[in-house]
């Protein structure tokens, strides 16, 4: 039997598919050290720069004094919130929560994967029906494979098709519920959060919403693409994350109270998982309250963004999208893992994306720039990707 996960190994190694753990270690800002270099980390989630501000950090543990050591900064809940692992904190951010979006509740996962696989199977079953962006995460389609409501896929951001099947298919079923990212994590895209709220207005369904990749970024208070489209209150599920632009880890759904409490009851990754430890809720809510002060960051990544992506067209390297994440299409699997290691020796921590993240024939490079970097930083990479790129073609071109 282990040489059937061996030979599978092999296979994954030979067509450049093969995924391994690399540890990283000295951050500094938006820098890292990775095989004993330091290199500017362009495949970070850390949106904002919050995992790498040690002065945040220190301002957050000048709070630590005996009196609060375990209630605030302890390390264990040891249990799951329905049994002994809930705490005061616990509900102070999700107040906070709540009263930021202006909605009745929130509710905390220890996850945005907990979140999007427990939230689906608890409100839908088998009369109910999902239609769901192609391109959505990898933790929604696990979420509707692990629910009982049938599931149709629209192609990504095609809201003509979506309303179609609305049009054929929402008569059938008791429930219907859109599902889409704000802002997809591949292609640096955005969801028309109006065109959404439009369609379940008029078939009368539910909206879901992911935004994991959104919130710190947009709107006034980093509230994410709901905020910045004005479409807040009319998102049924908005689901966020504190595992990306917060710097931290654990999710949360802003809904209405009925839900908050039906998924209390029934969202199975809630009710049979420990809780969330004391510092890393009391972090979260430092974490949030900061961020909405940062429309400065917001403004100078948004900026850095636009200037990384005309540099690299001036180059003639096309990129997708219009966010902090810029998608660079390399297409093959192990020109890609080459291409990456190049990018390496020259200073920049990119590592491949590869199908099954992406569609098959659209490996790639996926750009993620952060609020703590300046265009210093970043001015030499177009130049270098498309040297590397000219000469990593020519060279397979010529059969070397």
């Amino acid at each position: 039997m282990t040489a059937d996960y061996q030979e599978e190994l092999t296979r994954l190694q030979e067509s450049g598919r093969l995924r391994q753990l690399r540890p990283l270690a000295g951050r500094r800002r938006c820098r890292v050290e990775y095989q004993g270099r330091e290199l500017l980390n362009l495949t970070s989630n850390d949106y904002l720069g919050l995992a790498g501000d040690a002065s945040l950090l220190r301002r957050f543990y000048q709070g630590m004094d005996a009196g609060s050591l375990l209630d605030g900064y302890g390390l264990g809940a040891s249990s799951s919130r329905l049994l002994t692992g809930d705490t005061d904190l616990a509900h102070y951010l999700e107040q906070d929560l709540a009263a930021a979006y202006a909605r009745p509740a929130a509710l905390l996962f220890n996850s945005g994967y907990h979140a999007n696989i427990g939230i689906l199977p608890a409100l839908l079953g088998k009369n109910d029906l999902i239609l769901s962006d192609k391109l959505n995460h990898a933790s929604i389609h696990d979420g509707m494979q692990l629910c009982r409501a049938a599931h149709k896929r629209f192609a990504h951001r095609d809201y003509d098709q979506l309303e179609r099947l609305l049009a054929t298919h929402r008569h059938r079923y008791e429930r219907a519920v859109i599902v889409s990212e704000s802002v997809f994590s591949m292609d640096g895209d955005v969801a028309d959060l109006v065109r959404l709220v439009q369609l379940k207005k008029e078939f009368g369904a539910m909206l879901y919403v992911d935004e994991a990749h959104a919130v710190g970024l947009y709107g006034a208070r980093g509230l994410g693409q709901a905020e910045e489209q004005g479409v807040a209150a009319d998102i049924d599920l908005l689901v966020g994350t504190f595992g990306k632009a917060f710097a931290s880890i654990g999710a949360f759904v802003i809904c209405g109270q009925d839900i908050h409490d039906y998924l209390v009851n029934y969202s199975r990754s809630l009710i049979f998982t420990t809780a969330l430890p004391p510092v890393v809720l009391n972090w979260n809510r430092f974490v949030f309250q900061q961020q909405q002060t940062m429309a400065e960051q917001r403004r100078h990544l948004a900026t850095l963004a636009g200037q990384l992506r005309q540099a690299l067209q001036q180059h003639g390297l096309p990129t997708a999208g219009d966010t902090n994440i810029i998608p660079l299409i390399i297409g093959g699997d192990q020109e890609t893992v080459r291409l990456a290691g190049k990018l390496q020796d020259q200073g920049f921590l990119i590592f491949p994306v590869r199908p099954p993240a992406v569609p098959e024939g659209t490996a790639r490079f996926r750009l993620s720039l952060t609020a703590d970097m300046t265009w210093q930083d970043i001015q030499r990479l177009p130049e270098i990707l498309a040297g590397e790129i000219a000469a990593s073609r020519q060279g397979l071109g010529s059969g070397r």
